[in-house]
């Protein structure tokens, strides 16, 4: 009896389907949520590619990474604690232009030495995508711009406070150094029991004991720190002691680069700092020139033409000996230097615009440049004097100020995230 073609087909089609449906059972989804963070989510991928990155920074310099566990919880915190501002500065209307954005990644691009090619290309040399990039910097000027209204407008120094700073011992010695930090922050909560005190601070004592021993300070903050800069080895960047709350600000000036202090309980937790590196002095002299100028500019009823004819003449005038200051008195259209006789006193070059200040740094004491035109219009200048001033007095209570509010920053800006992150429904799926 012969067998039918489609008896013979019915086996092999029925293989194919059930190769289907265990295919189609197999399929895995290609994203997840990994934390829900109050009205929005982070997803798996957003967390594999942030650990991307950790991980080719932390190869660059040559670290060990830690066990992958505990560095995907601390990218994982790090993305819910940016999400929670995000969120903050969607609510509160911020928004980034692409004028803005284009920018940002120019000046990035500037300071790497290249061009915006160039970087381009270095970043999928790395893997990386320039719009993944793109969006990370819009991600972080948001964020910037959130701290700045949620947390900078808050702080005020006084110039009282100015004075005290300067003139105790510590402003005094202070303002001269500038130090390169790291640090490792292990966390106390709010409402800690005792038990939960002390067990942190046996662990900020051995942790201490492994660093005195030689451990890797970088690699001990990425693996055990739960500071906000704990994925970048610890590093803070460059402070002033003043900017750090005491008793770290008299404890790191005792120390020498490579050297760490003992943990210190601060109101976050406990605290140990290295200090890398350190710099500084308190002398600024800064260069100024006292200049003249008569300032003629073009206007409806004199072209362009006409107004460098005018400064041309004027300029032999004074050549041929006629006095300068009566001269701008008559004709120099610079409101704010006219009834002086043309006279802008001491100033610093760096204020001035470049086609002024680039005439003027030619021009010897005592004499007299040709007719040269800028924005406003053409000029001819007379360069009275230069001298050397030391400004250390003024930058001194400058930089007072900015130290006072960057520790009141710092302070303020680590008590706001645990605020805001408290606050936050947040569900991890980890």
């Amino acid at each position: 009896m012969k067998t039918k073609l489609s008896d013979r087909l019915r086996p092999l089609l029925l293989g194919a389907a059930l190769l289907a449906a265990t295919a189609q059972a197999q399929v895995r989804p290609l994203d997840r949520v990994v934390a829900i963070v109050d009205n929005d989510v982070v997803m798996q991928s957003q967390l594999d590619a942030r650990l991307r990155e950790v991980q080719q920074t932390i190869d660059k310099r040559g670290g060990a990474l830690p066990p992958e566990h505990v560095l995907s919880q601390q990218v994982l915190e790090r993305l819910i604690i940016e999400n929670i501002q995000l969120q903050i500065g969607e609510r509160s209307g911020i928004r980034i232009t692409d004028e803005e954005l284009n920018q940002a990644m120019g000046t990035i691009a500037q300071r790497n030495g290249m061009s915006l090619e160039q970087f381009r290309q270095a970043l999928a040399h790395d893997g990386l995508s320039y719009a993944d990039a793109r969006d990370q910097v819009r991600r972080e000027m948001i964020i910037s711009r959130v701290r700045q209204r949620r947390v900078a407008e808050r702080i005020q120094v006084t110039d009282q406070e100015v004075q005290n700073f300067l003139a105790s011992d510590l402003g005094k010695m202070q303002l001269s150094e500038e130090f390169r930090l790291a640090n490792i922050l292990i966390p106390v909560s709010e409402g800690a029991s005792s038990s939960e005190i002390q067990a942190a601070d046996r662990q900020a004592r051995e942790l201490y004991q492994q660093l005195q021993q030689g451990a890797d300070f970088a690699q001990l903050a990425i693996s055990r720190s739960a500071s906000e800069t704990a994925l970048e080895g610890g590093e803070m960047g460059w402070r002033k002691a003043g900017q750090l709350p005491p008793p770290f600000d008299s404890m790191i000036s005792q120390l020498n680069p490579g050297e760490v202090t003992e943990p210190v309980r601060t109101p976050g937790g406990f605290i140990i700092l290295k200090l890398i590196e350190k710099r500084g002095g308190d002398t600024q002299v800064r260069d100024e020139v006292h200049v003249r100028h008569i300032l003629i500019k073009p206007s409806e009823i004199r072209s362009p033409e006409e107004t460098r004819r005018l400064v041309e003449r004027l300029y032999q005038r004074i050549v041929a000996g006629e006095d300068f200051a009566e001269l701008a008195k008559s004709f120099s259209e610079d409101p704010g230097s006219a009834l002086n006789g043309g006279d802008l006193n001491w100033i610093d070059p760096n204020a001035l615009v470049p086609e002024f200040r680039q005439v003027m740094s030619e021009t010897a004491s005592g004499e007299l440049s040709k007719p040269f035109q800028t924005q406003f219009g053409w000029h001819v200048l007379q360069v009275m004097g230069r001298r050397a001033t030391d400004s250390s007095a003024q930058f001194r209570e400058q930089q007072a100020a900015n130290l006072l509010r960057n520790r009141k920053y710092d302070e303020e800006l680590q008590a706001w995230l645990r605020q805001i992150r408290d606050e936050a429904y947040v569900e991890t799926k980890l």
